[in-house]
């Protein structure tokens, strides 16, 4: 089992993306996020030229972070959707798709 992450960084994509996955049986949670980007901005970190180098090229206020367990072999398909839906995640602010094996897990159906 691995624990699939997404951070979706085309939120217009989120009502497709959910169902696609559905379709596969895959359940996942959803939280909204934010990137470090962003954050560094609100808290006025960033220095002037980053900040213009953002409205020049801009990124997505929020995005939303989905996570589910799933089976090793659904991994693929997973990915598959994933860039699908998206148009392709090489391709900038599309967002990111990783796994991280799960030793145990309970409550899953």
């Amino acid at each position: 089992m691995q624990a699939i992450v997404i951070v979706l960084n085309k939120t217009e994509c989120l009502e497709e993306l959910m169902e696609k996955l559905s379709e596969h049986n895959v359940r996942a949670t959803i939280i909204s996020s934010k990137g470090m980007a962003h954050s560094l901005m609100d808290l006025d970190k960033m220095r002037f030229i980053e900040s213009l180098k953002i409205l020049l090229d801009p990124i997505h206020k929020e995005n939303y972070t989905i996570f589910s367990v799933i089976d090793d072999h659904l991994i693929p398909e997973v990915s598959k959707i994933v860039n699908e839906v998206t148009g392709g995640l090489e391709k900038s602010n599309s967002g990111i798709i990783f796994t991280v094996p799960v030793g145990y897990a309970e409550g899953i159906a």
